[in-house]
């Protein structure tokens, strides 16, 4: 990829040489940009909000409808007009999900893994859907019919078990290094676990990919940036900062690769939201509206992204 050198040429660049799938982008726009305007977006906003991105409206409708079935869309017609919004049955997964975009990666352990065990008595489809479920929490399997994490959330793993209708037929425990035995550390878990390298290269090629964004944002003044391009920047960058977290297993910093280059993305992230997030506002905004005049402005908790966009 040659150097750019204006902020078109690198948004050409990068549409050109990685275009969006439209399914994955949607759900990108809807997290980073629908849900803190009240959650809801017509399908004319969804268009216009998409195209800039190469998809057009036939892929686009063939898109939300496959989100509808897949139940993380829910749609409702006004005679010939369709809006959209996340599913109650999918908000709570969703909203985790997207939390964890904007979070600084700084979960620290206590020497103490979440296990599960018993997975054996399941059935093979249960059996399937779980270690399905478990690898998108980050889990990893550390024996047959064993899977464990050095930190994982409670309040996660049981929604997780409750939409598959397992609770109560697996064992959940916490396990930590029993004192005066010479075991193994429990850290050294991490290694047989999870294979780390894919997922450090992602945040690599990601730095690579936005480094140079960073300098032509800077020589901008944020009333100097247009909003349409300050919304696609943005939305390129949650859109791919997103596609390596989701292979990210968010093991505490303690039992991560020293230097770890999730760090350098995380910062990179924050810095080129804080540089186009207000334009991009208004171009969202201007689009929502244009369907719905009520459409809210950002609620507060948004301008917590980051660690504070103030």
């Amino acid at each position: 990829m040659r150097t750019p050198t204006t902020l078109n040429d690198w948004i050409d660049q990068s549409l050109t040489l990685d275009p969006p799938r439209s399914k994955s982008l949607v759900m990108t726009i809807f997290g980073d940009a629908v849900v803190p305007h009240g959650g809801l977006a017509w399908l004319g906003s969804l268009i216009e909000l998409t195209a800039p991105f190469g998809i057009n409206d036939r892929l686009l409708r063939t898109s939300v409808f496959r989100l509808a079935q897949e139940g993380w869309l829910g749609a409702q017609r006004d005679g010939r007009r369709s809006n959209y919004a996340i599913t109650p049955e999918a908000m709570q997964r969703f909203t985790r999900a997207f939390r964890r975009v904007y979070a600084a990666p700084s979960v620290h352990w206590d020497g103490s893994w979440t296990i599960l065990l018993g997975a054996n008595g399941l059935t093979a489809t249960e059996r399937a859907a779980l270690r399905k479920e478990l690898v998108w929490e980050g889990y990893a399997v550390i024996a047959p019919g064993i899977a464990g994490h050095p930190a994982g959330d409670a309040a996660a793993l049981d929604d997780l078990l409750g939409r598959l209708d397992l609770r109560g037929k697996v064992y959940v425990v916490q396990a930590a290094q029993l004192p005066g035995v010479q075991g193994k550390p429990l850290g050294d878990l991490v290694a047989e676990g999870w294979d780390l390298s894919e997922v450090a290269s992602g945040y690599e090629r990601f730095v690579e990919r936005f480094a140079p964004l960073r300098e032509l944002l800077r020589q901008l003044q944020q009333n100097q940036l247009p909003a349409e391009q300050a919304f696609i920047v943005r939305t390129l960058v949650i859109h791919a900062y997103r596609r390596v977290q989701l292979h990210d297993p968010q093991l505490p910093v303690e039992l991560l690769p020293d230097p770890w280059p999730g760090a350098a993305a995380f910062e990179l992230a924050r810095e080129l939201y804080k540089l186009s997030y207000v334009a991009a506002e208004e171009h969202i905004v201007a689009a929502l509206r244009r369907e719905d005049p009520a459409a809210p402005l950002a609620h507060e908790a948004f301008h917590d992204r980051f660690g504070g966009l103030g």
